[in-house]
């Protein structure tokens, strides 16, 4: 069994951090990353460029999706430990996909046409492992940031 130092050192960051960048980026998810930095832990936020990243836009990204669906596959295979923070959304809205986290069968409204043309149209299957990872995310223990006033008491230890 692998001690938990050499365990930590088989990556390059102990936390990553998935958001939807235009909910999150400037205000909480900022915050967030200096708090984790300060304390030392090696934290990956992404490139300023990229929309990704749960916030109320993030089930209208195909990008923020695909994420999610890789991120509980990495937990469930790699015994990595996802902490989700439920940023002004209702966890059972992530869990019934209700409002803005509707996945519709038919008509996604998810907005995908700004991957389409690298990874193709939404199959069933796709459907399929979005809403079991907005599900089974929704199940973890996490936090939600409206059950505090002031978003900042969630990086306060």
């Amino acid at each position: 069994m692998a001690s938990t130092s050499s365990r930590r050192r088989q990556w390059k960051y102990d936390v990553f951090l998935s958001f939807r960048g235009v909910d999150t980026r400037f205000g909480f998810t900022s915050l967030l990353y200096a708090a984790l930095t300060l304390r030392g832990i090696l934290t990956f936020m992404d490139d300023p460029e990229l929309e990704k990243g749960l916030s109320r836009g993030y089930a209208s990204s195909s990008w923020c999706l695909d994420e999610l669906v890789k991120i509980i596959q990495c937990m469930k295979d790699m015994g990595q430990q996802v902490l989700p923070v439920f940023y002004w959304v209702d966890p059972s809205d992530v869990r019934h996909q209700r409002r803005s986290f509707e996945i519709k069968v038919r008509e996604p409204q998810v907005d995908v046409r700004e991957h389409e043309e690298v990874y193709g149209k939404p199959t069933e299957d796709r459907l399929t492992a979005w809403r079991a990872a907005l599900t089974e995310v929704a199940n973890l223990s996490g936090w939600h940031a409206k059950d505090f006033t002031l978003v900042s008491l969630l990086l306060i230890p």
